[in-house]
């Protein structure tokens, strides 16, 4: 279970660091661009720690899958992305292949 929790710490830290790099203004803002940099380091590490209990493959699949279903989320919301039936349809299907994976019995290995 702890190892979920560093999962879901790496997700969180991958979204800010994700966030932070749109504000960034590529890399020409320094709070932005520091707040990047520490945001994929504390992912980076917190992955690392589940993947201690975690096979890489699902780990890697619920981490850059949620983290990219999110992204996609924010980017809609917080930066008024525009969202087409296409970019709702990837969504559900990358949410959708992360329930397959975990749902394949590997997970908890």
């Amino acid at each position: 279970m702890k190892a979920y929790l560093f999962l879901a710490l790496a997700i969180a830290a991958e979204l800010f660091g994700t966030s932070m790099l749109k504000a960034s203004g590529g890399f020409t803002k320094l709070y932005p661009s520091l707040g990047t940099l520490l945001g994929f380091g504390v992912a980076f590490y917190s992955l690392s720690l589940s993947l201690q209990h975690i096979p890489l493959g699902v780990a890697y699949a619920i981490w850059s899958g949620v983290g990219t279903a999110v992204t996609a989320v924010v980017g809609i919301v917080v930066w008024k992305e525009t969202a087409s039936l296409a970019t709702v349809a990837g969504i559900l299907l990358i949410v959708a292949g992360v329930i397959v994976l975990n749902l394949k019995g590997g997970a908890h290995g």
